[in-house]
This record gives structure tokens, C-alpha cells and sequence, in this order.
């Protein structure tokens, strides 16, 4: 393992807005209890997604745990942040984050895996100030509006491109699971491309799409709200052909029907069409979002909320956004720790319609955590106990972690 806490980065080491306890003239003792970060360590564990848990120690003997967005790099980024945490004061949680990015600002801390990375520390910290001071985390953000947040279950039918294989499986995560708000794929094979680089779609290929829609739609009826993703796949004229198509359904959205570079791409399908646009997980921050928001180029804003910046950041989103009336729907495709900091959050804003679930398939999800029915009749309760309200069970985390990890070490 790198020895992150002697590499050199003159970024980090020099810069004017170095926001530590120490160089910011801040004293410890300031609320009760008192406690200091020792430690900071992560573990992936291999779920339907290879999801990213990270824990912060301190010396009061209490941990808190949070998720960063799934994959390889954020551990090692993780290890490279430690140094800039320990010896701090656990319940700045918003400084902290300011802190790490700054510090990390030359290693890319507006986007991508620094921000997943950042994101992780930020939700446990939430876990851990919750706990020091004996609240719920949806207290830190701001009080609670809900006692239990909808959750929209992300759907998988064992033939994809066929209509009615789609239209079976809504109808049975609707009748036999209890959810009233459910997701499929559009962007699946139609069998009438001619080019899988372009981005283009051809008439035969929305007609395709429309057909999977008008079915699924059908099949629930007004017992459930359905959503359907694009993955970032087409033209912004394809889009617009698509979207279009699909007006005469009730469609609660059509998510990332265009790459997410370009918002102003964005800007113009949204305007384009009557059919709801959403986007927002391959967004990065408040700043990622704001012109999406202020030029109302989407009618959902999408944050994943161990990706773009963890809770605090995910409030701020939620704030602005409510400034445009525009609702929030969290992506979500992690553990039960980071479903639950979305839910946390979700309770703790106005503007939310729900949290994505992404693991119906997978039979353990649940059992990574102590705590039992975690969603219900497609709603999931939110905790009074304090920080997430969840307690890891490490031996089922041991169990399935990746292949060559190691597990981090107990409270």
C-alpha cells in the first residue's frame, strides 16, 4: 500500500485556503462530547455493484459509517485524504468537506472519483456527528418533512427489449413487491440500428422504444409511476424525436436521454417536449448543477448522493432547486448505507419525489445491515436512532467482500 501521508503535493501543502482546525484558530471543547478523528478506513464489498463503505474513527470510541459511489480508486483516494482528517473535530462536518476540497483541488476535487471519494467521508461524518450528539442525521440537515420516503424500484425483466416480458415484470414488482413507482431501460436493443457510435435513432428504433412504454404503462395503469432511462445514449435530435413520441403516455420521466457534457443540449430537449426530463447522477456538486437548474434545462434533478458530494452538498442541490420549482428523485445504486443517507436526506427537504432502489434482485442487500425491513410496500421508514440509524453487520460484510479486501476494523 502507497504511503498517501508522505506524498508530496505543493497544491495541498501551500494553498492560501487551508481550512484545518489548526490554521483556522479553531479550540476542541466546544460542544459536548468531545472528540477527535483517528482514523479513516474503507471496504468494498461485492453487491449487485462493487459499493465503496468508509469509516471514520475517533477517540471517543465512536464510528461512523458512510458510502462512496461504487468501483475501483476512491479507496486509495480515501487513504490519500486521511491525513487532512485526523486530529479534526468530527461535527464540522461542512468544513471538513470544504477542506478536503481544497486540498484536493489539484487532484480533480470538481468531478469524478475525488468528489465520490469526498462524498463517502461526508456521510459518515453525518453518521458520526449524529451519533455524538444523539440525533438523527435528518436533524443535522434541517428537521424532518416526512416520516418515510417513497422509493422507486429500478427494474430488470429477464427479456429487455421485448415489450411484454417488461410489462410482466412491472406488473409484478407493482402486484407482488407493493411498489407504486418503478424504472426501465430504453436503452436496449431494437433490432433495427444500423450504428451502435452515432447516437442516432431511426424511426423503427422509437417506434421500439414507444412500444416498450405504451406496454409497461398499460400494464400498472395509474397504480404506479414509471420512469424510464436512456443511459446518456442519444443525439439531441434523437432525443427529441424520442421524447416527443412518448407524450401521449404517462410518463413521470424520461432520465438522460442525452450525454452529459452538454447543457445546453440538455436545455434544449427538456424545451423541446412535453414529456418530463431528468438528469443529474454524472453531475458533479452544486456548482455541476446550477445551470441546469437556473436555464431550468430539466424538469427532475437526479443527484447521486455518495457521488455528488454527500448530504450537505445534496441539501444545497435540493435548496436551489426548489428555487425553480424543480423536484428531486435521488439516484441511487448503492448499499443499504448510502440508500439510507439519500433517504435521511430526502425526509430533510421539500422538493423530493424519491429515492431509486437498485438491488430488489438481490436477495442479501438487507442483510448487510442489522437493522430488518428496510423497505416496505415501497416506502422505506426513516430512523430515530441517531446518525443513519443502521448498524453494519461485519460478518455479513465479510462474507462478500471483493476478492483480495480486507475488512476495516470494528468501532
Amino acid at each position: 500500500m502507497v504511503r498517501y501521508d508522505s506524498v508530496s503535493d505543493p497544491n495541498a501543502e501551500y494553498t492560501m485556503r487551508d481550512l484545518s482546525a489548526e490554521t483556522m484558530g479553531l479550540e476542541r471543547g466546544r460542544v459536548t462530547p468531545d472528540a477527535e478523528i483517528t482514523d479513516v478506513q474503507t471496504t468494498m464489498v461485492d453487491g449487485n455493484y462493487p459499493w465503496v463503505l468508509v469509516r471514520v474513527y475517533t477517540d471517543a470510541g465512536v464510528v461512523g459509517t458512510g458510502e462512496a459511489y461504487w468501483g475501483g480508486g476512491d479507496d486509495a483516494i480515501v487513504e490519500r485524504m486521511k491525513p487532512f482528517l485526523l486530529g479534526e473535530n468530527p461535527l464540522d462536518v461542512d468544513r471538513l468537506y470544504e477542506h478536503l476540497i481544497q486540498k484536493l483541488s489539484g487532484e480533480g476535487s470538481i468531478a469524478g472519483k475525488v468528489v465520490s471519494a469526498i462524498s463517502g467521508v461526508e456521510i459518515a461524518l453525518h453518521d458520526l456527528a449524529g451519533k455524538l450528539l444523539g440525533v438523527p442525521a435528518y436533524q443535522l440537515l434541517g428537521g424532518k418533512y416526512r416520516d418515510e420516503v417513497r422509493v422507486y424500484c429500478d427494474c430488470h425483466a429477464g427479456d429487455e427489449a421485448e415489450p411484454a416480458s417488461n410489462a410482466r415484470e412491472a406488473e409484478r414488482v407493482v402486484e407482488e413487491l407493493g411498489y407504486d413507482a418503478v424504472k426501465f431501460d430504453l436503452d436496449v436493443p431494437s433490432g433495427a440500428g444500423k450504428d451502435r457510435a452515432n447516437r442516432h435513432l431511426r424511426g423503427p428504433e422509437i417506434e421500439h422504444k414507444a412500444s416498450i412504454v405504451e406496454a409497461v404503462t398499460d400494464a400498472v395503469g395509474d397504480r404506479a409511476d414509471v420512469a424510464f432511462d436512456c443511459h446518456w445514449s442519444y443525439t439531441t435530435g434523437s432525443a427529441k424525436r424520442l421524447a416527443r413520441a412518448l407524450e401521449e403516455y404517462d410518463v413521470w420521466w424520461l432520465e438522460d436521454p442525452v450525454p452529459p457534457e452538454n447543457h445546453d443540449a440538455q436545455r434544449e430537449v427538456t424545451r423541446s417536449t412535453a414529456t418530463p426530463i431528468a438528469s443529474g447522477e454524472n453531475v458533479y456538486r452544486t456548482h455541476g448543477n446550477r445551470r441546469l437548474l437556473e436555464e431550468q434545462a430539466l424538469d427532475v434533478v437526479a443527484p447521486d448522493i455518495p457521488k455528488v458530494g454527500g448530504m450537505r452538498e445534496g441539501r444545497k442541490i435540493a435548496t436551489l432547486a426548489d428555487c425553480y420549482y424543480v423536484p428531486l428523485a435521488m439516484h441511487n445504486v448503492a448499499s443499504p448505507i448510502g440508500t439510507m443517507a439519500s433517504a435521511q436526506l430526502a425526509a430533510a427537504v421539500p422538493n423530493v419525489l424519491a429515492v431509486e432502489f437498485h438491488s430488489y434482485q438481490l436477495g442479501w442487500w438487507a442483510d448487510l445491515v442489522e437493522e430488518g425491513g428496510l423497505i416496505e410496500d415501497g416506502r422505506m421508514a426513516i430512523p430515530e436512532e441517531p446518525g443513519l440509524g443502521l448498524t453494519l453487520d461485519l460478518d455479513v460484510v465479510a462474507e462478500h467482500l471483493v476478492d483480495g479486501e480486507t475488512l476495516f476494523d470494528e468501532a
